[in-house]
C-alpha cells in the first residue's frame, strides 16, 4: 500500500510539474497604450519611426570658429553644429580623457582623492599652462585635479597620467582605446594634456560626446570645473579658472578650454537653464573673445529655441508583470531609465505623449536587468525617443526539484 502512495505521490508531482511548464509556453498578447493629447493618433511603429536626426546648420549663427556642436546631453541630440566632423587640433579639451580616466580608477577603488601624486622630471619638463611642479614634490590627487580644471595645468596633467597609467606613453594608449568604446571615431590622442603634437586630433562632434558622457558618468567634474580661483602650496600658488564664462554666463556649469598655435582657442561648455541642459564645443577661434562669443552664441541659440518639458504621465503603468512556468507570480518593474523631461521645441509641449508597450505577462525564466518593454515618447507622430522598461528580480524557471518543493508546501499548508 504505501509503494502504491508513494507511486501515485510521484504521479501527482509530475503531472503537477507538466502543467506548470505548459502554462509557460504562450506568450501574452502585447499591452500598448498611449497616454497624453485627447484623441492620440495610431501609434508609430517603433522599427520604422520619423525620427528627429538632422541638425540645423543654417540658422544664421555667426560663429567665429573653424568648428562647433551645439549638443543636448540627456539624449545626445544634436541641435546645431558646424564641420563637426572636420579632425583638428583640441588642445587642452584633451584634458577630459585625462580626467575621465582619473575619475574612472578612483570609482574603481584605485585611487582616492586623497591619493599622493608624485612629480617626475618628465611632467616637471612640460611647457604652456601651468603651476610649476618641482621633481620630488607630492600633492595630493584632489590638488592635482583643481590644478587640471581651474589652471588647466599641464605639467600636473601629466603626472596624473603618470599615476593613473605608469608612464605617459601607457597612459595614452588607454586614453584612445576608451575613445573607441565611446565611440569618437575620428578622435586620436598622442599625450595627456593636448600641446600640439602631430597626429594629436579630434572633432567637435568627438568632444561633445565625451564631455556628456563625462558629465553623465563623473558629475563631481562640474564641482572641479565650476571653481572660480582657489590655491595651492598654502596660498602661494594661485589658481584662476580659464572659462571666463562663469563670470559671464547665466547657468554655466563648466567644462574645459584650451589655447595652443596649432589648435587656435577652443572651449567645450556646459550651461543649465530650467531644467535644460546644453553643451556648446567651440573648436578653431583666432581669440578668446571669439571663442567666448561664439560659446555664448550657441547656447543662447539652444535657450531660445528648446525647452525640457515634462515627460508625459503614465498613470496606469503596472508595478509588476505576471510571470508563467516559474514558482514566483509576478516580477516588479523597474522605470528608472525614464527621464524627468523630454527635450523639445519650444512651444510645442502640448503635442507630446508617451506609449508604454508591455506584454501581458512574461515567461520564465526573467533575470534581473532583463529588458521587458519600453516607452516611447512621440510629438505628434515623431518618434522622440525610447526607454527601456526592465524587471526588477528574478523569475527562474520551475524545475522539477521546484515543482516538488512547491507541492509539497501546498499539502502541508505553507
Amino acid at each position: 500500500m504505501e509503494r502504491r502512495n508513494l507511486a501515485l505521490l510521484c504521479a501527482g508531482v509530475l503531472c503537477f510539474w507538466l502543467f506548470a511548464l505548459a502554462v509557460g509556453t504562450a506568450r501574452g498578447a502585447g499591452l500598448r497604450v498611449a497616454i497624453g493629447g485627447t484623441e492620440p493618433e495610431p501609434a508609430v511603429q517603433a522599427d520604422a519611426p520619423a525620427v528627429l536626426t538632422a541638425a540645423p546648420t543654417s540658422s544664421g549663427l555667426q560663429l567665429e570658429c573653424r568648428a562647433a556642436v551645439l549638443m543636448e546631453p540627456e539624449t545626445g541630440r544634436v541641435l546645431y553644429e558646424k564641420a563637426p566632423d572636420e579632425r583638428m587640433p583640441i588642445a587642452s579639451i584633451t584634458k577630459l580623457m585625462t580626467l575621465l580616466l582619473t575619475f574612472e580608477a578612483i570609482h574603481g577603488g584605485k585611487l582616492t582623492l586623497d591619493t599622493e601624486v608624485p612629480v617626475s622630471e618628465h611632467a616637471y619638463h612640460m611647457g604652456g599652462s601651468q603651476i610649476w611642479l618641482e621633481p620630488g614634490e607630492h600633492f595630493t590627487l584632489d590638488e592635482m585635479l583643481r590644478a587640471i580644471c581651474i589652471s588647466s595645468a599641464n605639467d600636473a596633467a601629466v603626472a596624473v597620467a603618470e599615476l593613473v597609467g605608469g608612464s605617459e606613453p601607457m597612459f595614452v594608449e588607454q586614453m584612445n582605446a576608451r575613445a573607441a568604446e565611446l565611440g569618437m571615431t575620428n578622435t586620436t590622442f598622442k599625450n595627456a594634456c593636448g600641446l600640439d603634437t602631430e597626429g594629436h586630433l579630434s572633432t567637435a562632434r568627438d568632444v561633445a560626446t565625451l564631455s556628456r558622457y563625462l558629465m553623465t558618468t563623473c558629475p563631481e567634474l562640474l564641482h572641479y570645473t565650476g571653481i572660480w580661483t582657489d590655491s595651492l602650496r598654502e596660498g602661494q600658488t594661485q589658481l584662476v579658472n580659464t572659462n571666463k564664462l562663469l563670470r559671464r554666463y547665466s547657468g554655466i556649469t563648466g567644462l574645459k578650454t584650451g589655447t595652443t598655435s596649432g589648435a587656435g582657442v577652443c572651449i567645450s561648455a556646459s550651461a543649465t537653464r530650467d531644467g535644460l541642459t546644453l553643451i556648446a564645443v567651440v573648436l578653431g577661434s583666432p581669440s578668446s573673445a571669439d571663442r567666448f562669443n561664439s560659446a555664448t552664441t550657441l547656447l543662447d541659440y539652444g535657450f531660445a529655441n528648446y525647452a525640457a518639458a515634462p515627460l508625459p504621465e503614465l498613470p496606469d503603468r503596472p508595478l509588476a508583470l505576471a510571470v508563467k512556468g516559474s514558482a514566483e507570480d509576478s516580477v516588479p518593474l523597474d522605470y528608472a531609465a525614464l527621464p524627468e523631461t523630454i527635450l523639445i521645441e519650444k512651444g510645442t509641449a502640448s503635442a507630446l505623449r508617451a506609449e508604454l508597450t508591455l506584454p501581458e505577462t512574461l515567461e520564465a525564466p526573467v533575470e534581473r536587468g532583463q529588458t521587458v518593454g519600453k516607452v516611447s515618447v512621440f510629438q505628434t507622430d515623431t518618434l522622440l525617443n525610447e526607454y527601456e522598461i526592465k524587471a526588477a528580480a528574478d523569475a527562474p524557471l520551475l524545475t522539477f526539484g521546484g515543482a516538488l518543493e512547491l507541492l509539497w508546501r501546498c499539502l502541508i499548508g505553507g
